[in-house]
């Protein structure tokens, strides 16, 4: 990328009560994971991926569809096969689902935030136990840390947006040879110390 050339922002959905309760399924919420970062795939493909049965991933498929969070992948079918793709690059969150005055919209923002860490735990745990199955060069690449700071909400959230920034400075960063996916978890909260 030319080094006056911003680069591409991702297009993110930011959730509000309506297209939250519509992802708010364990199952949904990894179809759209899964489609994120492996790209396009058929209902089969993604139930032999993620240990479910085709008839629940082409349900909920159909309801993500619905909701806006994934379409049709033209492209890639062949016949009649049907194949899905994201609609968008990401997701935000909206704290305000949590406070919400409806129980089924905060129940709902449970439900999302719990298979998010669940998800993150998920492949963290998956990253030790195959770390030793990657190269001494990869192993000093990754990472797993903790730091604690002493800060307002202000500047939490100014760091949050920075490091969101910093990341998405590298996302279209011409591939290479030796180019993997890489994860990167950000997880920032206060603590009571007092």
């Amino acid at each position: 990328m030319p080094e006056n050339e911003k680069p591409a922002e991702p297009q993110l959905r930011k959730l509000d009560a309506h297209s939250l309760r519509g992802l708010a399924h364990p199952l949904r919420i990894r179809l759209l994971g899964d489609l994120r970062l492996h790209g396009p795939a058929t209902a089969s493909q993604l139930a032999e991926r993620l240990g479910e049965s085709s008839g629940a991933t082409s349900y909920h498929l159909r309801q993500l569809a619905a909701y806006g969070f994934v379409e049709d992948a033209p492209e890639h079918g062949k016949g009649r096969e049907r194949w899905w793709r994201p609609s968008q690059d990401g997701t935000i969150f909206d704290e305000a689902l949590v406070y919400d005055t409806d129980p089924a919209t905060r129940g709902a923002a449970e439900v999302f935030l719990a298979e998010i860490v669940k998800i993150h735990e998920q492949e963290l745990s998956s990253w030790l136990g195959e770390a030793h199955t990657w190269s001494l060069e990869w192993r000093r690449s990754s990472e797993l840390s903790d730091f604690s700071l002493q800060l307002t909400p202000e500047q939490s959230h100014e760091l949050v947006l920075k490091v969101h920034d910093l990341i998405n400075s590298y996302r279209d960063l011409p591939p290479s040879e030796d180019t993997e996916t890489v994860r990167f978890h950000t997880h920032a909260f206060p603590v009571r110390t007092k």
